[in-house]
């Protein structure tokens, strides 16, 4: 299997984007990849951003963002307003947000959502990250759901076992509001990175899939 390596003794900072629609999407789509590279000595700086919130979910999504980024210096984390369920109605109003973010940072990696994802808010959220970050390396995550959308990851990140019960209990543990929701269980999470671990053949039997439409090594 091909491996392409991020080396950790870079003395330079990695600039990263993490784009999510709602308030539990980077968490399940990429939270164990973002632990990985923070722990592994590489200085990041983190712009993670949610489109979709109200009270409480923001208050849910702030505290398993700094779980999450615990390890990292520099983050800046952002919760929006845009409405839930209505993002081809607002397209416009996010893409003008899009624009003012481009013009403040230029990512060497951005997280967005998988481009053929069935949730009509993960799309736009998709799209418009190509159409915003045209020369940037964009690795999309998947979200498991009820539509049946999973594709076939063209990337994967080995994760420890560790690493993926951390992402797991932070979840569960951030995100109450979902409780009781048959998709949100600890077996679900755990078995899509299972899957994809025996895809990746993974040591550690558990990995991250992302879907990367152009890659240039240099």
């Amino acid at each position: 299997m091909l491996e392409l390596h991020f080396g950790t003794s870079r003395s330079d900072v990695c600039t990263v984007v993490c784009l999510g629609a709602h308030c539990d999407d980077l968490e399940i789509g990429c939270s164990g990849t973002l632990m990985k590279l923070s722990a592994g000595g590489m200085p990041l700086s983190v712009t993670w951003i949610v489109f979709s919130s109200d009270e409480e979910r923001e208050k849910e999504a702030l505290r398993s963002a700094h779980v999450v980024l615990g390890k990292v210096r520099r983050k800046e984390i952002t919760i929006k307003r845009f409405p839930d369920g209505l993002f081809p109605s607002v397209q416009a109003e996010i893409k003008e947000y899009f624009e003012t973010l481009k013009q403040r940072v230029s990512p060497d990696i951005v997280f967005t959502h998988y481009r053929h994802d069935l949730h009509q808010d993960h799309r736009v959220v998709g799209e418009l990250t190509w159409n915003t970050f045209r020369d940037h390396l964009i690795l999309e995550y998947e979200i498991p759901k009820y539509d049946g959308d999973l594709g076939s990851p063209n990337v994967f990140v080995h994760l420890d076992e560790a690493v993926c019960q951390v992402k797991v209990d932070n979840i569960l543990a951030s995100f109450r509001s979902q409780e009781g929701k048959r998709w949100f269980t600890p077996d679900l999470f755990l078995s899509l990175m299972r899957l994809r671990g025996m895809e990746a053949n993974s040591p550690s039997r558990y990995a991250e899939g992302f879907y990367s439409r152009k890659l240039i090594v240099g």
